[in-house]
């Protein structure tokens, strides 16, 4: 059976979107095992400080090299590392605004409800945060779509030598260009 070219790249989604959601939930993790750990060691504020800071820059690395195999290769680069701490920003905004909501509308709600609305608020910025890493912080390469730009501006570098060898050639008494 063969598959179709939208099947590919709707296959490629899918499959970016399961690792974008085990890389940023393994460290996730992993930052929620280092704050256990470090409890009662230092402030909590510095080490949540600390984790948020390391745990971004880590989720970033791996978003660069596993998630979107950026075709650049090596270290994501801090253009890349800040574009991608924007998107956490933002996420982190969008979730605390819904905590915020809901204790403003349920002055008292449950731990259970609470985590529920924190969850769905954190479920919604990774979708968010998903197609905005993939559209603007790691675009996927397109060698066709990339060939016929190089070749259209070749084209209009060709063009703009040939405008101005034209624009060279001496004028005759009706201002058309001479033949060579």
């Amino acid at each position: 059976m063969e598959k179709t070219v939208g099947g590919e790249r709707a296959a490629a989604k899918a499959a970016a979107f399961g690792k974008f959601v085990v890389c940023g939930g393994g460290v996730g993790l992993l930052s929620s095992a280092v704050l256990v750990a470090a409890a009662g060691h230092a402030p909590f504020a510095l080490v949540n400080a600390v984790v948020t800071v390391v745990s971004t820059l880590l989720a970033t690395e791996l978003h660069h090299r596993i998630t979107f195999r950026s075709a650049e290769g090596g270290w994501a680069g801090w253009r890349v590392h800040s574009k991608s701490a924007l998107t956490l920003l933002g996420a982190y905004l969008f979730t605390t605004a819904a905590v915020l909501t809901l204790d403003h509308a349920h002055p008292h709600p449950g731990a259970l409800l609470a985590q529920a609305v924190y969850l769905g608020a954190s479920a919604l910025a990774g979708i968010a945060r998903f197609a905005t890493l993939r559209l603007l912080v790691f675009p996927t390469r397109n060698p066709a779509r990339e060939a016929a730009r190089e070749a259209a501006r070749e084209a209009a570098r060709d063009a703009a030598r040939e405008g101005t060898r034209e624009a060279a050639k001496p004028l005759d008494r009706d201002g058309v260009a001479a033949a060579a």
